[in-house]
């Protein structure tokens, strides 16, 4: 039986757009795709006319694949009413794919593209009431990373050690998506079934990604100052983030220790009501506890270095933002280390 709807959702482009095509080829078969497929970018187009192809019975052929691209231009509810009442009777001879991605020209009245878009709930409603499937391309975080990327070899037919799985996950970092050209790469290479260790991998791996800016406070409150210069710089090249977001990380990280010092919490649990904190109290445990390993004066300098440092980011001292942090984050690693 036909699924009536398909809806492609993730933050990585290269990940949503690899489970893209390959829904696609598992939709389309041997047909022909230029017969079966329509595709609606809603950057020039309206949802109406992609609605429109969905109701039409398809011509020369028993079935039809309508895509609609952008669909992330849309946020509220109001605005996907016509598809969730289209997903209401769908049309058994149609297999539509909803692709929830950022738009990128400004909308027909002129008005910019949502910015910060947000899946209307009635429209994945629409897609499971309707008896479709919802594909999430977003690869896990953390510790569900490496079982994934396992994974992710083990499907594509390469044999690839524990040492060389490791170093992977480790290069990937935030950029989950870098996975699918390096596993190209390896089968262009070695062919499946070839094992693989450091020795092959290695040579093949492109910059090192993002990392989330937790890894980078926890090195640096571990007094790490290599491995915190490491991530420093991995988040400004391969994660793109700007020097001042990276301060405003550090800034808030040292903030929530300040305002512990001297408030005489006696745990995880006062700490996250003195700073305001809901759900879970990790991120006032931690800070609870660097903030007794650097006591009153180490939390205070560590202020002063990163309040120093802000100014020169903003003209104090003619440095390179990306020389200003570096030089923030050895110093701050290394009070850590000198208060442990």
């Amino acid at each position: 039986m036909t699924v009536p709807a398909h809806l492609v959702k993730g933050n990585d482009d290269v990940l949503r757009g690899e489970a893209l095509s390959n829904l696609l080829e598992q939709l389309v078969g041997a047909d022909d795709r230029s017969l079966l497929v329509d595709e609606f970018d809603l950057d020039t187009v309206k949802l109406g006319a992609a609605i429109d192809a969905a109701q039409t019975i398809p011509f020369l052929t028993d079935r039809r694949i309508v895509v609609i691209r952008k669909l992330a231009r849309f946020s509220k509810a109001d605005e996907v009413k016509e598809l969730v009442a289209y997903l209401e009777d769908p049309l058994l001879s149609t297999s539509l794919v909803l692709v929830w991605e950022k738009a990128v020209s400004a909308v027909e009245s002129g008005e910019p593209a949502t910015k910060t878009p947000r899946l209307p709930p009635n429209l994945t409603k629409a897609v499971t009431g309707a008896g479709g499937e919802v594909v999430d391309t977003d690869a896990p975080s953390g510790k569900g990373l490496a079982p994934w990327v396992a994974d992710q070899l083990k499907a594509a037919g390469l044999e690839v050690d524990g040492a060389a799985r490791d170093k992977i996950v480790t290069s990937l970092g935030e950029d989950a998506g870098a996975l699918i050209g390096l596993i190209e790469l390896l089968k262009g290479s070695f062919g499946p079934g070839a094992p693989l260790g450091l020795r092959e991998i290695e040579p093949l791996l492109g910059p090192a990604g993002g990392v989330p800016p937790w890894d980078l406070t926890d090195a640096i409150d571990g007094g790490d100052v290599a491995k915190s210069l490491e991530l420093l710089r991995r988040m400004m090249v391969g994660g793109d983030r700007h020097p001042l977001a990276i301060m405003a990380t550090i800034q808030s990280h040292y903030t929530r220790m300040l305002r512990l010092d001297g408030a005489g919490v006696r745990g995880e649990t006062e700490a996250a009501q003195v700073l305001g904190m809901k759900g879970s109290t990790f991120p006032a445990k931690k800070a609870l506890n660097q903030s007794k390993r650097l006591g009153g004066p180490g939390v205070r300098r560590a202020v002063q270095l990163v309040a120093a440092a802000d100014q020169d980011l903003r003209g104090a001292r003619a440095w390179p933002g990306e020389l200003v942090m570096e030089v923030l984050t050895a110093r701050l690693a290394a009070l850590s280390r000198t208060r442990r």
